[in-house]
């Protein structure tokens, strides 16, 4: 079934466009991802498909056979009203009677709870109140009668998510499901229980995000907005990649001919006669086209720099027997831990477990209980905050990174100027001089992260970087994190983010214990999957009839000299393809690539893939029975 048309759609924020003559069509079963740098128009062309906004020119024809439901990056409630009233927003019985069934449950009302459980019953809306229920629960949302005005940011988000996904599973079931940035305050086990309750829902998706683990999982195409038009692409992000180098080594090709001929027309305009011709006029008309293909700039640019970090001493931060509470909410229990020189942590853990806390209490912001926090002297913290940029808006973008430091040192003599700095992190000359009024909520954080990496941290403490950060500048944050010799200790849900940065984890589990796992979330994610299928397959050995000794009891297998020496082989193996792999990430963002280098990087890249999959399965199995 055909969804939506679009032809000719342009839209403009003063004299720039941000798309122009883009034209599209979404049909059933779509699930598109929307990807491009921030401030070129991606939430306002969602907002004009969702009717919150008109194009300046060009037509949108929607299907009158559909419902679109949008859930936007800054939701709108009735601030006074509960979480119930806003959620259970439609007037049908089905869905007033799920919403007193729910308030009567809230406030412990029995004789209001019977008669609405006879109402659902007399409705048949106990199957949709299931839903509702597991939506409700896995975005960890309850203490439905208080008003919404009471919500933290984080929680505004989840309650608005729960709505949509409440609307979408109401109704039509023909839907256009348009989401701007989904996964942003989501823990990791949400962003993961939202990829399987979308791939189950029988509903066309179009989305923006910049979590590439769950366009891959969620999305079967993807559209980049770039320069003002809109590229299709079907496949994964590996296909994109791949796909738009090739398009970028076409358009550069047909760019250099550009150019040769402007040479050429550029001559015949400097002899052109003063009387014009029709011929000439012509002429001049497709020479100033020409002009303007000649002049395209197609090189973006790619970060690198060897920073001359402030010295790290060798006492970086030692904590001992560290714990903090609040009330009967344990966050920390005798947490100890010794950070080295070039730790690189990632912190996870469902929200509200206390990884915020515990990075405050890290740059000592936040007092332990009992315990000790001792830093060292040298230490320069980089504190990334999920608070967002303090600063007076009336203030220009160069102005602002002037007052931090005129200039970057870097590690073999000299410096970048702010100026330089900022064009590195795809802020442009004319954006530099723009006021920070007038940058996008993605444009914001992107200068909050610059300004703290532009004071020359060495121990960077990083929560939820990419939240609200557009694709080219995770590429940009990812290189420079990579080249960062310092301490990193970052919070994301972002798991290829987390994946490519980080080498050990601190994971959250709840009543202050805290697991210290030796890799990244994808062995992480691997080791749970083999704990649960070793487990699952001694509970099958077992027989019925024969208890299970106590586990002190039990005999543990032990490693063999053969197995010891073929652990010490195989993390040597995956230390060098991660490293190879990083690599290839890295070359494939690149965009002077060939066609045919793209191609061969892509084979290579799946085929270390696959072999760093088979030696971590088995590094795990030995690391189990040496644990034992």
């Amino acid at each position: 079934m055909h969804y939506v048309s679009a032809e000719g759609l342009g839209k403009s924020f003063g004299i720039n466009p941000l798309f122009d003559n883009i034209s599209f069509h979404i049909e059933s079963g779509d699930k598109i991802a929307l990807i491009a740098k921030n401030g070129t128009g991606k939430s306002t062309l969602l907002k004009i498909l969702a009717g919150k906004e008109t194009a300046d020119s060009g037509k949108v024809w929607i299907s009158k056979e559909i419902t679109v439901a949008f859930f936007e990056q800054e939701p709108r409630f009735q601030e006074e009203l509960s979480l119930l009233d806003n959620i259970f927003h439609h007037k049908h019985p089905v869905i007033g009677a799920i919403k007193a069934f729910e308030a009567a449950g809230e406030s412990g009302d029995t004789d209001a709870l019977m008669v609405s459980i006879d109402q659902m019953d007399h409705l048949s809306a106990w199957d949709f109140d299931a839903k509702v229920k597991q939506i409700l629960t896995r975005l960890n949302i309850d203490h439905l009668i208080q008003p919404v005005k009471n919500l933290s940011g984080g929680q505004r988000k989840r309650v608005a998510l729960a709505r949509t996904l409440i609307d979408v599973g109401f109704g039509n079931p023909e839907v256009l499901l348009i989401m701007d940035e989904p996964t942003n305050h989501l823990d990791i086990d949400m962003v993961e229980w939202l990829e399987n309750y979308l791939n189950q829902q029988n509903i066309s998706l179009l989305l923006v995000s910049h979590d590439r683990y769950f366009l891959d999982n969620v999305c079967n195409e993807i559209w980049e907005m770039d320069r003002s038009a809109l590229h299709e692409y079907k496949g994964d992000y590996a296909n994109y990649l791949e796909r738009k180098a090739a398009r970028i080594e076409s358009d550069l090709a047909s760019i250099d001919k550009a150019r040769n001929l402007y040479r050429k027309e550029l001559e015949w305009m400097l002899r052109q006669p003063k009387a014009r011709t029709t011929k000439s006029k012509s002429r001049q008309d497709s020479f100033y086209e020409v002009e303007a293909r000649a002049k395209q700039n197609l090189d973006e640019q790619k970060l690198k720099l060897e920073m001359k970090m402030s010295r790290l001493g060798g006492k970086v931060a030692e904590l001992k027997k560290v714990n903090k509470s609040f009330g009967d909410k344990i966050i920390l229990k005798g947490f100890d831990y010794t950070f080295k020189r070039g730790d690189r942590i990632g912190v996870i853990g469902k929200n509200g477990s206390g990884k915020t806390t515990f990075l405050n209490m890290l740059q000592e912001l936040e007092p332990a209980d009992s315990g000790k926090i001792n830093i060292g002297d040298t230490v320069v913290f980089g504190n990334y905050s999920q608070l967002g940029l303090q600063v007076k808006e009336d203030k220009r973008v160069i102005e602002f990174v002037k007052d931090i430091a005129e200039s970057f040192p870097l590690a073999g003599g000299g410096s970048l100027s702010a100026g330089q700095f900022l064009n590195l992190f795809l802020f442009p000359p004319d954006k530099q001089y723009t006021y920070i009024s007038s940058l996008s909520g993605g444009e914001k954080k992107r200068l909050q992260l610059l300004s703290i990496l532009f004071r020359n941290p060495n121990f960077l403490i990083l929560d939820e970087p990419t939240n609200d950060l557009d694709l080219p500048t995770l590429s940009v944050l990812e290189n420079f994190l990579l080249d960062f010799h310092g301490c990193l200790v970052m919070v994301s849900h972002d798991r290829y983010f987390m994946d490519r940065m980080v080498e050990h984890l601190f994971i959250f589990e709840g009543e202050g214990a805290i697991r210290d796992f030796p890799g990244n979330y994808g062995l992480y994610q691997l080791w749970l999957k083999t704990k649960e299928t070793s487990s699952s397959a001694i509970e099958n050995r077992l027989s019925p009839l024969v208890p299970r000794e106590p586990a002190e009891k039990q005999a543990k297998p032990k490693l063999s000299y053969k197995e010891k020496k073929e652990l010490e082989i195989l993390e040597k193996e995956m230390e060098v393809l991660s490293r190879e792999k990083e690599n290839i990430t890295e070359r494939l963002h690149a965009q002077s690539l060939a066609y045919e280098e793209v191609q061969q990087l892509s084979l290579r890249f799946n085929t270390i893939t696959e072999n760093l999959h088979t030696k971590e399965s088995r590094w795990l199995e030995l690391s189990e029975m040496q644990e034992s």
